[in-house]
């Protein structure tokens, strides 16, 4: 299925433009200001910004808020979180919508499982296979994760892997810098803002697929209406976001509105409320896929 974006009725976005704004304007507020507020306060505010522009990101990706890739990208591909290339998440994501295989982790570049048991990999994924788990230790587990993935992919693609990574570090650069003239610590902004950010992430990313021989029940819906669907720009309807994937977040509400009945065979959830009664100390299903394909040569 196509990730165009549908733009039918308009050729910027005001609403994501305006988040856009709102974001960038108060992580530039919140990190000026860091020293004269509590650190509850910070870490809160922190970690909501990173996580919501993470939001943004996903929206950039699949070509909000303009018709011009270029400047979505621009809006997309600041890294307030600092580890992860924009350029990667973007080729990643398209991937992810593209297979037909969701949640296989020879074909998904999302998926949470393993291929196979036993094993250092083994044991770490248990380790965050709780949603407790998951933003506890999961932040540091998934950076971890992935470079040392792309320490592995610059072995044996150093070009590409510098294109991605050459924009990303002038990017961090510019970041480093501002924190610098403000006078937050890295370590204070990893602490406060990177870490809770990407812990508020990965309960979005945590029960939205699940391993099924059925593929119409891969994809999950979590029917919140609350601070956590605004934080992540109501991608908790994750089974419209699939069916229309360009479609602008402020419009998949009322797109599920109309069609209540859709999806029937998707795991459903009352809200994120119930994701947490379920699963705040109970794996989501198996470490291992039940039935991977075969890798690709």
């Amino acid at each position: 299925m196509s990730c165009a974006p549908d733009h039918s009725a308009f050729s910027i976005e005001w609403p994501t433009l305006g988040l856009a704004g709102v974001i960038y304007g108060g992580w530039l507020v919140l990190t000026a200001h860091h020293a004269a507020l509590p650190w509850p306060l910070l870490v809160a505010g922190g970690g909501w910004l990173i996580a919501w522009h993470g939001s943004l990101q996903h929206e950039a990706i699949h070509g909000h808020p303009t018709r011009v890739r270029w400047i979505n990208d621009l809006i997309g591909a600041i890294p307030l979180a600092l580890w992860l290339p924009y350029a990667i998440y973007r080729r990643d994501h398209h991937a992810h919508h593209a297979t037909p295989h969701l949640t296989d982790p020879f074909d998904d570049s999302e998926s949470n499982y393993l291929s196979r048991g036993g094993g250092l990999p083994h044991v770490v994924a248990a380790l965050e296979a709780t949603l407790i788990g998951r933003m506890v230790v999961g932040p540091p587990i998934r950076v971890a994760r992935f470079w040392l993935a792309e320490a592995r992919r610059a072995r044996h693609a150093p070009l590409q892997v510098a294109r991605d990574w050459l924009p990303h570090l002038a990017g961090v650069a510019l970041v480093l810098t501002w924190l610098a003239h403000v006078g937050l610590p890295i370590w204070l902004y990893v602490l406060a803002f990177v870490w809770p950010g990407t812990a508020l992430s990965l309960i979005r990313s945590f029960a939205e697929h699940r391993a099924s021989p059925d593929p119409a029940a891969r994809t999950a819906i979590v029917r919140d209406h609350g601070p956590l669907a605004l934080l992540f720009l109501n991608n908790n309807l994750h089974a419209w976001h699939h069916a229309h994937p360009g479609l602008a977040w402020y419009r998949l509400p009322s797109l599920a509105r109309a069609e209540p009945a859709s999806f029937a065979d998707a795991p459903r959830y009352a809200g994120y409320g119930a994701v947490f009664a379920r699963f705040a100390l109970r794996p989501h299903d198996r470490l291992v896929h039940p039935a991977p394909q075969a890798p690709r040569a």
